[in-house]
């Protein structure tokens, strides 16, 4: 083999099918080798740490162009790679315009290409407004679209009833796409919110109370069926509770191609903490019972969740400040925050590895690209040091806005260094690396 550019040496590594204290090498952005006697024109010395695969966040929200002050694809990638990631898929919510037809895409594509530290899918949007949009999205290059069934939080970007659901899920079914969800049925929510405001509840526990596990198995339930009705493969988002992962799991029993992703904060925290912690820790669906909590972190190590993703949702502070927890935004910020609090949940690496790596390459056409430690692949890499804990503090936090849930929390691994493609992304010792993001398009395109 010529020179690599990069050798990873003595680590213990995430390999697709073990683990193993084996060296991992890297030459034009591909790894080229794992194992053997190696040699490269740099050379760092991992023994002792831990190597994994890049985890692909697919689900975040970065905001720009449009909303930058939120965020911003420099930040929030930068964070993101604090966090563990390597790639991320980026809602077409929050920014303005959304990613509702090509025009927008392209301006949220050169946006990322402008400033991202880490390669990035888009997703495309399903509202009642751009139905006629879906396939020139599916030809710009979406890794697939997302859909509302309760109120997005911001007016332009507006929920899809069932009808647009069905409608949505047809055409993206013809296109061979997939469909992201927020399954939480908006008639309920409606309703107890409503009652709640009537009798001038407006606490933590009021809103909490307004968004019930059973208004997420109605939107489960009724996603599942509207995608086995159309042949489309579904995604359920953050999903937050044991009944939500049983009504998934039965309907992939009856044939439905549906898959589910839950969120660390869904590991880490309880509706006490919310109640604790305030306006940082809310979001929606809201956080659970510990009860719940516990029942979450059980099933995922039964390995009952598909995808793990942070679901980044930041805002300005002022959007965290109200005496009224209805009115502020619901998102929590939590994209430097991906592995750590998986680990502190007590997930094993070969778990994390799987449920942020191949996984979710594997369910977005992304497979033999990103996502595992082979040959041939993209050296997206993720060095832990796995003796070394990290505690949260707000003055660390790489995002526009340093708010966190997470502040205080102790987790039991610290990030030590990340690469994109074979180039430094960030480290605890250098901070900010040369990396530049690239547009991993979705499979119509390929």
């Amino acid at each position: 083999m010529a020179e690599a550019d990069l050798i990873i040496r003595g680590a213990t590594v995430c390999l697709p099918d073990r683990m193993a204290v084996a060296s991992v090498a890297v030459a034009d952005g591909k790894i080229c080798a794992v194992g053997g006697e190696l040699s490269a024109k740099q050379a760092l010395d991992a023994r002792g740490l831990l190597l994994m695969p890049g985890a692909i966040d697919a689900h975040v929200h970065y905001n720009e162009p449009g909303r930058t002050e939120w965020e911003g694809w420099a930040t929030g990638t930068l964070a993101s790679a604090a966090g563990g990631a390597t790639c991320v898929f980026e809602m077409p919510l929050n920014a303005f315009p959304p990613t509702l037809d090509a025009e927008s895409f392209r301006a949220k594509r050169a946006a990322a290409e402008a400033s991202s530290v880490l390669d990035f899918a888009l997703w495309g949007g399903i509202t009642p407004l751009n139905l006629d949009k879906l396939s020139e999205l599916a030809e710009c290059g979406v890794i697939g679209f997302k859909a509302f069934m309760c109120s997005s939080g911001t007016p332009d970007f507006e929920r899809s009833d069932l009808t647009t659901l069905r409608a949505g899920m047809r055409q993206a079914a013809q296109l061979g796409l997939p469909v992201a969800v927020h399954a939480e049925d908006e008639p309920m929510i409606a309703r107890l919110v409503a009652e709640a405001k009537a009798a001038g509840k407006v606490g933590a526990r009021d809103y909490l109370a307004s968004r019930p596990i059973a208004a997420e198995v109605e939107g489960i339930r009724n996603a599942c069926d509207i995608a086995g009705e159309t042949g489309c493969r579904l995604h359920i988002v953050h999903v937050s509770c044991g009944e939500g992962i049983d009504a998934i799991r039965e309907a992939r029993h009856r044939g439905v191609d549906v898959t589910a992703e839950t969120c660390p904060h869904y590991l880490a925290f309880n509706e006490d903490d919310v109640v604790a912690i305030g306006a940082p820790a809310k979001c929606a669906p809201p956080i659970r019972a510990e009860n719940v909590r516990a029942d979450m972190v059980a099933r995922v190590k039964r390995g009952q969740i598909d995808t793990l993703g942070t679901d980044h949702s930041p805002c300005p502070p002022v959007m965290k400040e109200s005496d009224d927890f209805f009115l502020i935004w619901g998102g929590i910020m939590g994209a430097q925050q991906f592995v750590g609090p998986l680990f502190a949940a007590g997930l094993d690496a070969a778990t994390i590895a799987s449920l942020t790596g191949p996984n979710v390459a594997r369910r977005f056409g992304l497979e033999g690209r990103k996502g595992s430690i082979a040959v041939g692949h993209d050296a997206d890499l993720l060095l832990l040091d796995p003796k070394k804990e990290h505690v949260v503090t707000c003055g660390e936090l790489l995002t526009r806005h340093r708010l966190s849930p997470y502040a205080g929390r102790t987790f039991p691994v610290s990030v030590h260094s990340v690469w994109v493609r074979g180039q430094p992304a960030w480290s605890a010792e250098g901070g900010r690396g040369p990396s530049r993001g690239r547009l991993v398009a979705g499979p119509r395109v390929l």
